[in-house]
């Protein structure tokens, strides 16, 4: 087996409305809340540089200016707190800037998840590439969750998203899969359903918002018909990969993940951070 492409790409998909955080989000995009004093997509762009990613790709929309900004230098506060004791909170995203390179595109319509990372095809290229939803926030110290998957990547070789067990009355707020074990915690996928409801779920296992996809994605993705609520849903693309490509593994990560997207996840990875991660760095 030939030696797999290194994945140097990570792609955000950061068009949505984030309409259960308005009215905050008519004026600020939610990829920009912070979780105690960073935002979400930071932690996201933080993971993805950890397991050797340094080309991120974003797809925004309208009112999300403030993300671009955000990865770009400030000489106006620089200047303001040049040689101050507050230089210091400035360290990680100037590290960000000096080490990353950013890109974005437009989702100029919302169509669902498949059509965003359709519209990453420019930005992204002929090449595997990992797929980060800032608003679902993972804490994991050892190993971050896209660290973890890209051991596996260079391993199978196929796209994999990860998988966690979540109660059953919630399973349709989820892509839900069903599969066969081939080693601990990791399913070869051989059925996926999006947002079923609790009863006809196939099981409890929920993919979560970290994916690495190989090319032919895009492919597929243009193939593929609106699936529910009338979008272009990646899981039903990843089905199609799943039984007529290479192949679709589910990992159950190494850690833990908050749903950023809901006020209830947000509170809780705040009030986690604050007391377990933004105090032991002060």
């Amino acid at each position: 087996m030939s030696k797999p492409a290194a994945i140097k790409k990570c792609l955000f998909p950061a068009a949505g409305y984030g309409t259960r955080f308005l009215p905050t989000t008519k004026s600020m995009p939610k990829e920009m809340l912070p979780v105690v004093n960073k935002p979400l997509i930071q932690y996201g762009v933080e993971e993805a540089m950890e397991a050797g990613m340094d080309k991120m790709a974003i797809i925004t929309g309208r009112g999300k200016r403030a993300i671009a900004d955000h990865f770009d230098t400030n000489y106006e506060l620089e200047h303001q707190i040049s040689g101050s004791g507050k230089e210091k909170y400035l360290t990680d995203i100037r590290r960000i800037i000096d080490e990353a390179v950013f890109s974005y595109t437009r989702q100029i319509e919302m169509k669902g998840l498949g059509h965003a990372i359709l519209t990453g095809e420019t930005l992204i290229g002929d090449q595997p590439f990992a797929v980060v939803l800032a608003d679902d926030l993972c804490y994991s110290p050892a190993q971050g969750v896209l660290s973890q998957m890209v051991e596996l990547y260079n391993k199978y070789q196929c796209s994999i998203v990860a998988i966690e067990e979540v109660p059953a009355d919630e399973t349709h707020k989820y892509g839900v899969i069903v599969g066969e074990e081939v080693e601990p915690g990791l399913i070869k996928i051989t059925d996926m359903v999006e947002k079923p409801a609790p009863e006809d779920a196939p099981s409890n296992l929920a993919i979560i918002g970290r994916y690495i996809l190989t090319p032919d994605i895009f492919d597929i993705i243009r193939k593929t018909p609106p699936g529910r609520n009338n979008e272009v849903q990646i899981t039903d693309a990843l089905l199609t990969q799943a039984k007529e490509g290479g192949g679709v593994l589910g990992y159950k990560f190494k850690g833990q993940r908050f749903d950023c997207g809901s006020v209830e996840g947000f509170m809780e990875a705040n009030s986690y951070y604050y007391k377990n991660v933004y105090e032991a760095v002060e």
